[in-house]
């Protein structure tokens, strides 16, 4: 729910400029249409746009929130579940509330706790800001898996934050230029945690507080972690244990996990694929609720991509409406520029198109919250790239034709996303297979893309970053006491949350595409109570033998489809470019527009040549399938970076959002 934003001057007596305030919420009025507010004191000023879902009292639920003495002032993006029981608990104490809102209760608590004790009591997704006027202290906070973006950046002695990137950029004091790195993993896919493309902007990271303080009319900045996927050592798993009670521990923290996010003021649906975690979490949402649950499933015209018939068998299991918004291959080119507008980052696949899409469908029929399954994988092994870790890295015991054995039936199986889902070939990386002890599946196809990014790049960009190494700039930001002594299918695991979750699955998978269209999804598989009991499951209980999610299929078989429980993991995504000569047309002239000389002269960020090449080896014949995939990606890539440059470089962002201001009639 909602976007935030706000910027603290160093300087106290520096005057706050509203109507900077009020642009800044304005250019993300998708996040929160049902109103606006904006505060300020001491050099510091906050601005909110507001999704209400929980205390629809606009008079009572505008942010930013104040205090009564003025002490502190807080502005929140998420929700915060479990907040009628403290909020009963804090009133029994002496707190007085002025609001049924969730997002009150972060500043009772800091009062009486302090942060680190508030962060400990917080459960659901969030990012919100806190000033505390006694300490002179801006407190940037983000959950734990960074389900909601968070961006800052400091500049002309000011530190300014917001949801998205656009709403930083609407601000006239700061940059909107492409960093050389930015550039570099946008046209890889997978970027550095904590950064972006752009030069100077940040991430609050996952799990962590940006703290700064003024003192002696300078910022310091200081980030901490707070919280961390934290998995046992190796040799403190059991040897002997019960599946059973696993099984239970997994239904049971699963249950509570939705229970908790169906509490809502407005309707509550469920996204549905035919895979084993919207299903999971339709049957346990159908079951737990009154009233049937409206489910919302993406079909597409390709039958090898298509999962539209499990999910109907599911629908009809649990009495669930189900709408079905079906796509055709070219008609998601036809919304790459507005999805791109909202990701605010490239991306390889156009499954995020139709999520763009299915977000606004769901929106047209009056939902406003969703429940989804992202999150699954993650906990429980279920992507192809953790079973390939596994019996390479985590089963010393397996003979080597077995290995291969089980590697020819992986690449198999997994042939529509070879390329994207498993590299090619091998790649491996010096860095990172010295920080974790091998290099990742889940980052080798990404490595192998990167390959191509130097030719791609302008000359000058490509010479500034002669010798870069992507893979050790990622290994850089990994913790390393999370991966020391760890199971290696604890650390393929780690990896992934910390690159691919937080920087693709939960933006243009997530959050960016569904507050697009001024909806909510939450994902109850990454309640952090749930995330710390599945990191205790044995890695054989997550991969057991060759069927992955093995304790999560056991502990919802009596609700899954029989056809669905037995199914192996399948990659949700959408056909690729070259899958379709009607997709591929459409993706031409996309070209046409964005990669022409002339376009690519006047960004300043590509080789008119490189990319040249790069279509005439994706057009070969000798070019494989899974090499045609991995340069799909690519070719989606640079025209993402072109686009974006037109979206936030060539723009007039400051002026944009005061027109907007202007339009919904937003005023100081």
């Amino acid at each position: 729910m909602c976007g935030i934003a706000g910027f603290l001057y160093a300087d106290r007596e520096r005057p706050v400029d509203p109507e900077t305030l009020v642009a800044m919420a304005a250019i993300q009025y998708h996040r929160g249409p049902d109103g606006f507010g904006w505060c300020s004191m001491d050099g510091v000023g906050f601005s909110h746009a507001r999704l209400s879902i929980i205390d629809l009292d606009e008079s009572r639920g505008r942010q930013p929130f104040q205090t009564t003495d003025g002490r502190l002032m807080l502005t929140k993006n998420g929700e915060l579940y479990d907040y009628q029981r403290i909020r009963a608990d804090l009133t029994a104490r002496g707190a007085c509330f002025q609001t049924k809102s969730d997002s009150e209760i972060v500043l009772h608590l800091y009062q009486r706790h302090g942060l680190e004790d508030t962060l400990a009591h917080l459960r659901g997704e969030f990012a919100f800001a806190l000033f505390d006027k006694r300490e002179d202290r801006l407190m940037l906070v983000r959950d734990r898996f960074g389900i909601k973006p968070l961006y800052w950046a400091e500049v002309n002695g000011m530190l300014v934050f917001g949801s998205e990137l656009k709403v930083l950029f609407a601000h006239p004091d700061v940059p909107r230029k492409f960093s050389p790195e930015g550039l570099y993993h946008q046209l890889m896919q997978t970027m550095v945690p904590g950064t972006t493309a752009f030069a100077g902007i940040h991430q609050v990271r996952p799990g962590y507080v940006l703290d700064v303080t003024r003192r002696n009319g300078r910022l310091q900045i200081q980030e901490r972690k707070y919280w961390d996927m934290s998995f046992p050592d190796e040799a403190d798993y059991p040897v002997n244990y019960s599946e059973q009670d696993y099984i239970e521990g997994v239904r049971a923290h699963l249950l509570d996990a939705v229970q908790q996010r169906l509490t809502a003021d407005v309707p509550v649906g469920s996204y549905l694929s035919g895979g084993i975690d919207s299903c999971a979490i339709l049957g346990l949402a159908a079951a737990a609720s009154q009233e049937p649950i409206r489910a919302f499933t993406i079909g597409f015209d390709n039958k090898a991509y298509d999962e539209t018939p499990i999910a109907t068998e599911m629908a009809r299991a649990t009495g669930a409406e189900q709408e079905i918004l079906r796509l055709d291959s070219d008609h998601l080119y036809d919304h790459f520029e507005e999805t791109l507008w909202h990701t605010e980052r490239t991306i390889y696949n156009t499954l995020g198109v139709a999520k763009f899409l299915m977000s606004r469908r769901v929106r047209d029929v009056n939902y406003k919250v969703v429940l989804t399954g992202e999150g699954s994988d993650e906990l429980f092994g279920g992507y192809p790239a953790f079973r390939r870790d596994m019996f390479l890295h985590g089963l010393d015991h397996l003979p080597a034709q077995e290995r291969a054995q089980w590697e020819t039936m992986l690449a198999e199986s997994n042939k529509l996303f070879k390329g994207a889902m498993l590299a090619e070939d091998a790649v491996e990386n010096a860095a990172l297979t010295a920080k974790v002890g091998f290099t990742p599946s889940c980052l080798q196809p990404w490595l192998a893309a990167a390959r191509h990014v130097p030719a791609l790049l302008n000359q000058d960009l490509a010479k500034e970053l002669q010798g870069y190494d992507p893979g050790a700039a990622i290994a850089g930001q990994f913790d390393g006491d999370m991966l020391v002594n760890r199971h290696p299918l604890d650390k393929a695991q780690y990896v992934w949350i910390k690159t691919m979750l937080e920087g693709q699955i939960l933006t243009w998978g997530g959050d960016r595409v569904d507050m697009a269209n001024s909806l909510e999804a939450r994902p109850p598989f990454l309640d952090h109570h749930l995330a710390a009991y599945a990191a205790t499951v044995p890695p054989s209980m997550r991969i057991h033998g060759r069927t992955e999610k093995y304790v999560l299929r056991e502990a919802m078989q009596g609700l899954l489809p029989e056809v669905l429980y037995k199914r192996e993991k399948f990659a949700f995504m959408a056909p690729p470019a070259h899958t379709d000569p009607k997709k591929w047309a459409a993706v031409q002239d996309l070209a046409a527009r964005h990669l022409s000389p002339s376009a690519i002269d006047d960004a300043g960020l590509l080789d008119a040549a490189g990319v040249a090449a790069l279509f005439a080896l994706h057009e070969a014949p000798e070019t494989g399938t899974a090499t045609q995939v991995q340069l799909d990606a690519s070719i989606n890539h640079l025209l993402g970076v072109q686009i974006l440059h037109q979206h936030f470089v060539a723009n007039d962002i400051p002026r944009q959002a005061k027109e907007t201001a202007s339009r919904l009639g937003w005023r100081p």
